[in-house]
C-alpha cells in the first residue's frame, strides 16, 4: 500500500520516526504528571503553574539561538545530546524520590533543563527529517510526524494519569526511558547530508532566518493564516471549556468534547497527504479557513455536547494539511544552511501569538458571553482565510511537486534496508551545515 511506502522502505526515516515519537509520547506522560506530583508533596496550584510556566518559557527563549545551533552542528547529534540530557533529567527524580529527598526545587530545576533540552531538539528533530527524506516524500513522511504527534497528544495524558494513579514516579521513569530508547534510535541513524559546498558564503547572524523569510511572500501568507488560526485555535479551547461548564457539563462531558479534537486531529493527518496532493495550496487553505468559521459559527448555537463533539471533529480534521503545506515548503524552499534558523522562525512566528488566545478569550467571555465570542472567533478565522488566501491565489510555490526529485534529493536519499547508508552519500563531516 502507498500510504505506508516512507516508514516501510525506508529505515532511517522509520527510526526517526519511532525516535521522535516515543519522545513526545514520553513528554505528554510527564505533562499531566508534573503538576499532579508539584501537588501530592504539598505544593500549591500556584507553584504546579509556575514549574509549567518556566519550561514553555525557556523553550520559547532558546528558539532561536537553537536553530542557530542546528544550522552549525550535527543535527543528529545534536538530538542524541538532548535525549541523554533529558534522560538524565527524568531519571532523577525516581532516584531522588527513592531517596526521600524530592522537593519542589528539583523539580523546577528538572522542568527548565527538559524545556532547554526539547527547545534544542526540536530544530535539529525538523531538519533531520529533510535529511533522510527525498524531496518527493516528504509530504507522506510529514503526515506520519503529523499522525504520530496527535496520537501520542491524544494518548498520553490519559496513559499519564492512570500511570501517575498506580505511583506517582511512575510517569518520570517510563518519560526517561522513553527518552534512552530514543538515543539508540537516533544513533542508528546512517544517512549524512551532503558537506557544505568549498567557498560557498553563509549568514551566520541570530536572525538570518527571519531574515530570509521576510522575503518569501507566499510562505509568509501562509503562515499568517496558520498563526490566525493558531490564535483562534488556541481561545476557543479556552471558550470551549468555559462554555460547556457555564451550561452545566461535567468533567468528564467536558474530558469527552476536548478529546473530540485529538480524534479530529488524527484523522486528518491521515488524509492530508491524500488532500494536498489533491487540491492546491490556496484552494486547501480557503477550504480549512471556511469549515473553521463555519464551526465555530455553529457552536454560538448550542451547547449540546453531542453536538459539539461531532462538529469539532470536522473543524479540526481539517487543521493538519496546512501545518504540513508550511513545514514541507520551509523544508523544500530554504536555504540548507539556513534551515534551522527558519524553522525556529517558523515556529517563533506561528506560534508566538497563540499563547494571547487563552488570555482574549477569557476577557471576551467575561464581557461579552460565549456565544458572541465564538461569532467573533469565527469572523477571525473568516478574516484572516481571505487575507492569506488572496496572495496565495497567485502563487503555486506551496504546491507539491511529485514528478521529480532534485539533486539534493539524490545527496540526502534515504538507505531502504538496515544496512550501511547507500552509495553517493558522503560521511557528514564535523560539523553540519544544512538544517531544516
Amino acid at each position: 500500500m502507498k500510504g505506508t511506502g516512507v516508514l516501510r522502505a525506508n529505515a532511517d526515516f522509520r527510526r526517526y520516526w519511532l525516535s521522535t515519537s516515543l519522545s513526545t509520547l514520553g513528554s505528554q506522560l510527564s505533562l499531566l504528571a508534573f503538576p499532579l506530583l508539584v501537588l501530592s508533596i504539598g505544593g500549591s496550584a500556584a507553584q504546579a503553574g509556575v514549574v509549567a510556566t518556566c519550561s514553555l518559557v525557556t523553550r520559547t527563549v532558546l528558539r532561536l539561538p537553537a536553530g542557530h545551533l542546528a544550522d552549525r552542528l550535527d543535527r543528529r547529534l545534536i538530538m542524541v545530546g538532548c535525549d541523554l540530557v533529558r534522560l538524565v533529567a527524568l531519571a532523577s527524580i525516581p532516584l531522588v524520590a527513592g531517596l526521600g529527598q524530592l522537593g519542589q526545587a528539583q523539580l523546577l530545576l528538572v522542568a527548565v533543563v527538559e524545556g532547554a533540552a526539547s527547545a534544542l531538539f526540536a530544530p535539529a528533530a525538523t531538519i533531520a527529517v529533510r535529511d533522510v527524506v527525498p524531496e518527493r516524500d516528504l509530504t507522506e513522511a510529514l503526515s506520519r510526524s503529523q499522525a504520530a504527534v496527535a496520537s501520542t497528544s491524544l494518548i498520553g495524558p490519559f496513559l499519564g494519569g492512570w500511570l501517575f494513579t498506580v505511583d506517582p514516579i511512575l510517569p518520570f521513569a517510563v518519560d526517561a526511558g522513553s527518552y534512552a530508547v530514543s538515543a539508540l534510535l537516533l544513533l542508528r541513524i546512517a544517512t549524512r547530508p551532503a558537506p557544505e559546498t568549498a567557498g560557498a558564503e553563509r549568514d551566520n547572524r541570530l536572525t538570518a532566518g527571519l531574515r530570509w523569510l521576510t522575503r518569501q511572500r507566499a510562505l509568509l501568507a501562509a503562515m499568517f493564516f496558520a498563526a490566525g488560526i493558531n490564535v483562534v485555535s488556541a481561545a476557543a479551547q479556552t471558550t470551549m471549556v468555559v462554555s460547556l461548564r457555564q451550561s452545566g457539563a461535567g468533567g468528564t462531558a467536558i474530558g469527552a468534547v476536548m478529546a473530540c479534537a485529538g480524534i479530529g486531529a488524527l484523522l486528518g493527518a491521515a488524509v492530508a497527504a491524500r488532500l494536498i496532493k489533491a487540491i492546491p495550496a490556496s484552494r486547501l487553505f480557503l477550504l480549512i479557513g471556511t469549515v473553521w468559521a463555519l464551526g465555530l459559527a455553529v457552536f454560538s448555537t448550542t451547547s449540546d455536547p453531542w453536538t459539539i463533539g461531532p462538529v469539532l471533529v470536522v473543524v479540526v480534521f481539517f487543521s493538519p494539511p496546512a501545518g504540513i503545506v508550511v513545514s514541507r515548503a520551509v523544508l523544500v524552499l530554504a536555504p540548507r544552511d539556513l534551515l534551522g534558523r527558519v524553522s525556529t522562525a517558523t515556529g517563533l512566528m506561528m506560534a508566538g501569538l497563540a499563547s494571547l488566545g487563552p488570555v482574549l478569550a477569557g476577557l471576551f467571555v467575561d464581557s461579552l458571553g460565549s456565544s458572541t465570542t465564538w461569532l467573533a472567533l469565527a469572523g477571525t478565522a473568516a478574516v484572516v482565510t481571505v487575507l492569506s488566501a488572496v496572495p496565495l491565489l497567485r502563487e503555486t510555490s506551496l504546491d507539491t511537486d511529485t514528478g521529480t526529485d532534485t539533486k539534493a534529493d539524490t545527496e540526502t536519499k534515504a538507505d531502504t534496508d538496515d544496512g550501511d547508508a547507500p552509495a553517493g552519500l558522503v560521511p557528514a563531516p564535523g560539523k553540519k551545515t544544512g538544517g531544516t
